[in-house]
């Protein structure tokens, strides 16, 4: 059909399902079980994965993701879905069908991949939502998109590893900063953060902490 030519799958990081202490110990064990997130040997991270993590943290996280969960859901997946309507919105008429995946938890990526495939696709394209690449995000993602394509027939698929210096990526910041500065006043200073890696992981050569600069 001719308004079902491309697929495009935008992936976030992921969040449990319910602010309680079960959803949340099920997404932290998928999280801290990926080789790209912790790359201590198994031998050692096991036994303070399944002892000393998951048995108490997810107890002292379950008021917090309370605290902020919304009436629809997870913070991170009710805005995720409304970045993704817009932006299907935004390219109807380009023929476009945009999908939502969580690289940990649900929707899971493989079969977003293949809701795409069911809507005749010929290619898709896979946005990780995280501007500057590093391989504990968008390179865990590229994993999982690897491992959908040797399970199950899907169209060619690509992928966007970065965009922490694009154009319209770094204006679309601007105007942001720019509206709160109008409605809220100038600060004495700007102060930007991101989330951060393991040094040693910036000294095998992950770029991400130079893209952030």
């Amino acid at each position: 059909m001719a308004n079902d030519k491309t697929g495009l799958l935008l992936v976030n990081l992921g969040t449990p399902e319910q602010p309680t202490a079960a959803a949340i110990r099920r997404w932290l064990k998928e999280f801290l079980l990926d080789r790209r997130v912790v790359q201590l040997p198994r031998l050692i991270w096991l036994p303070i994965l399944y002892c000393f993590i998951l048995p108490f943290r997810p107890r002292r996280l379950a008021d917090t993701y309370k605290e902020i969960w919304l009436e629809q859901g997870s913070p991170l997946m009710v805005i995720s879905e409304r970045q993704r309507a817009a932006l299907a919105g935004a390219l109807k008429n380009d023929h476009v069908q945009v999908e939502l995946a969580m690289r940990y938890g649900q929707p899971a990526i493989a079969p977003a991949l293949q809701q795409l495939s069911n809507k005749s696709v010929e290619k898709i394209l896979v946005l990780p939502l995280y501007p500057q690449y590093s391989h504990t995000t968008t390179g865990s993602v590229k994993d999982a998109v690897n491992h959908a394509m040797q399970e199950t027939d899907l169209p060619p698929v690509d992928g966007i590893d970065d965009y922490h210096d694009d154009p319209g990526y770094i204006e679309a910041l601007a105007n942001r900063v720019q509206r709160f500065r109008e409605q809220h006043g100038p600060g004495d200073k700007l102060l930007i953060s991101w989330h951060g890696i393991p040094q040693a992981y910036v000294e095998q050569g992950d770029p991400y902490a130079d893209q952030c600069e």
